[in-house]
């Protein structure tokens, strides 16, 4: 199958899972994560019809960005931020999902304000608490969210999870359920953004339906757009 013909089949699926959590199709974005993609492969998945990409990495981000492979699209950083590489990621990238500390938080905000702009966040919850995964404590989101709303310059737009691998059709679904009342639960008590809070990023290429079920407003979606990926070097 085409990159074009894997896009359809994948909107298709997200269409679906959507009406039948009586939700309406448009409110779920697709995120491309091109991790290890080309530049080339990026720009066909742009052809297709992805308008937001995810990178993982701060190297790619910088290469693809200097190449303008990701012309026509929304750019978001998905992976582990680094505070030393904040300034190579802050004002590149529309909304950053993987804000999971306060040192994180005001490493951000810092750059933002030396940029004269307001950085889109997210952060990112270690819903399973895995000690191999980043991400914060949901009781530490709380408190994070909190801080986002004394920064200036960054908004805090919602919430990411990467919960674990699904062995089986279903599992990851209380994982995502857990993750949509904890989002309920921090919009509700924003005092200043409450209308900013608007995304909820969860769900892969293969679980990426039940996270629209337990309502997911973005998936990040890469072997189900682009196969399984290639080695690192051998792209």
């Amino acid at each position: 199958m085409s990159i074009q013909e894997h896009v359809n089949a994948v909107r298709e699926k997200i269409a679906a899972a959507a009406k039948a959590a009586g939700r309406d199709p448009g409110e779920i974005t697709l995120c491309a994560a091109t991790k290890v993609q080309t530049d080339d492969t990026i720009r066909e998945a742009i052809a297709a019809g992805i308008t937001v990409c995810g990178e993982n990495r701060v190297q790619e981000l910088t290469a693809h960005l200097e190449a303008n492979a990701y012309e026509g699209a929304q750019v978001h950083f998905i992976g582990h931020l680094q505070t030393n590489k904040v300034n190579k990621v802050v004002g590149k990238v529309d909304l950053i999902h993987s804000v999971d500390s306060e040192r994180l938080l005001r490493a951000i905000d810092h750059q933002a304000d030396k940029l004269g702009l307001v950085q889109d966040v997210l952060l990112e919850v270690n819903v399973a608490g895995e000690e191999s995964k980043g991400g914060c404590t949901p009781d530490e989101a709380r408190e994070l969210a909190q801080l986002a709303q004394s920064l200036e310059h960054v908004r805090l737009r919602g919430l990411m999870a990467i919960p674990p691998i699904a062995l089986n059709p279903g599992d990851n679904i209380p994982y995502f359920s857990a993750m949509k009342k904890l989002f309920v639960d921090i919009k509700g008590k924003m005092a200043h953004n409450q209308d900013d809070m608007d995304c909820l990023s969860m769900g892969m290429s293969g679980d990426y339906e039940d996270a629209i079920a337990q309502g997911a407003t973005l998936v990040r979606v890469g072997t189900a757009l682009f196969g399984p990926r290639p080695p690192m070097g051998k792209q």
